[in-house]
């Protein structure tokens, strides 16, 4: 709220929007921010969110307003589409580049560094037994085994989070370059090491989706592995595919009562058969499967404070120091990765085809001789363009509402 202030915005909250990270109203207004209520985005030139708005919260907003928030939009073009027609210029957080630029912009890395974290502390506090070992006059307590199934930011903090905790950590990835990472944590790397696996890595990092034969022999050798663990925590996503099934319900039955697998892919189709969104199920056999909603969320105050200085970031870069207006430089990298929408139109490369190919199959009635599909006005669409925020008057420029830590799966909530 500080910096933003600095920059020469008025910003306004909405009450209480703070209050699940800690933060009373009273501590935005005492740096300079005003507290408002959520119709008071009608004013705002800029929007900064957790979620995509709702088609239903959109039509509250500004035409031309841009709008910043992780908008999960793959599988979800109906919702990409709502904020073209609203006019607002939309930018996923979640498409950041990683370049070293753009690291504090990581919204990715910022909230997959903690969702690792908490998936331990769920994983501990459902297994209900000591994760360390344990050397008393009364006995010894194993160590408990953690298996972590998929070694990006998530799966390197769990790594170290379960190592600190003292459990005996093993992981797998079809990354051959994070062996030497999870080596260097303490834990044992666990994979088939065939040439299909030493190819198996995009230019940006992340995983590539393998092939079903490798995908069987990887299955097969941690079959046997995973019977053995007394935790497992699965992180796998591919961008723009349903999560990777990576443990049967066969491998779910073989484990011990009372073990327990966190999935941290719920959210896209989840990585663990028979995983509930939301929910922690119970197998036949006495296993936990837990599915929380929201990971990040779980621990509110710090994904509020690492995500609030993602947006910051990428918003500081979107203004002219001189005028200190909102002047998105659309040749930027970090503008071209990331925009969905703007001036009415989806643009992002990923779901603009998409788009155009929906808007041609949509049929046009002809009403009087006059085909109304080629009239913008005839469909009650406005007949001039949105003016880009580059080009608006300087007087005021609000950014807000801010969003909070709630735990919500709702989009558009915040």
């Amino acid at each position: 709220m500080k910096r933003l202030v600095g920059l020469g915005f008025e910003v306004v909250v909405e009450s209480g929007a703070g209050t699940s990270s800690r933060i009373p109203d009273a501590e935005f207004a005492a740096v300079g921010g005003k507290i408002g209520k959520a119709a008071d985005v009608a004013k705002a030139d800029v929007v900064l969110k957790v979620r995509r708005p709702s088609e239903a919260e959109l039509k509250g907003y500004k035409a031309g307003a841009a709008v910043l928030a992780t908008m999960d939009p793959y599988g979800n073009d109906a919702a990409v589409a709502a904020m073209a027609k609203a006019g607002v210029t939309a930018f996923a957080m979640e498409f950041m580049p990683r370049i070293t630029r753009a690291q504090v912009m990581d919204v990715l890395s910022s909230q997959a560094n903690l969702a690792g974290y908490q998936a331990v502390i769920d994983g501990a506090a459902e297994y209900d037994r000591a994760l360390p070992m344990m050397m008393t006059a009364a006995g010894t307590v194993p160590a408990a085994k953690v298996f972590i199934m998929g070694v990006g930011v998530a799966g390197l903090q769990a790594i170290a989070t379960a190592r600190r905790m003292g459990a005996i950590v093993t992981a797998t990835d079809v990354r051959p370059a994070v062996k030497e990472q999870v080596a260097s944590l303490g834990a044992k790397f666990l994979a088939v090491e065939d040439e299909e696996f030493k190819a198996a890595e995009t230019a940006g990092g992340y995983a590539k989706e393998m092939s079903k034969e490798y995908q069987a022999k990887q299955a097969a050798l941690t079959a046997e592995h995973i019977a053995k663990q007394d935790i497992v925590i699965t992180t796998a996503l591919i961008p723009g595919r349903p999560a990777p099934k990576l443990v049967s319900a066969q491998m779910v039955a073989s484990m011990k009562p009372g073990s327990v697998l966190v999935d941290l892919a719920v959210e896209r189709g989840g990585n663990v058969e028979g995983a509930v969104a939301g929910k922690i199920v119970t197998t036949a056999n006495g296993a936990k499967i837990v599915g929380h909603l929201n990971v990040p969320g779980r621990v509110a105050a710090s994904a509020s404070l690492l995500y609030a200085k993602n947006l910051f970031a990428f918003l500081e870069t979107m203004v002219d120091k001189t005028s200190k207006q909102i002047a998105i430089n659309r040749d930027d990298e970090l503008v071209k990765a990331t925009m969905l929408t703007d001036a009415g139109k989806v643009v992002h490369p990923n779901f603009a085809n998409a788009a155009a190919a929906a808007a041609a199959d949509k049929p046009k009635p002809v009403v009087a001789g006059h085909n109304r599909g080629d009239d913008p006005a005839a469909d009650g669409a406005a007949t001039k363009p949105a003016k880009s925020a580059a080009k608006k008057p300087a007087a005021k420029k609000p950014a807000a509402p801010k969003a909070s830590g709630k735990k919500s799966s709702k989009q558009g909530d915040a």
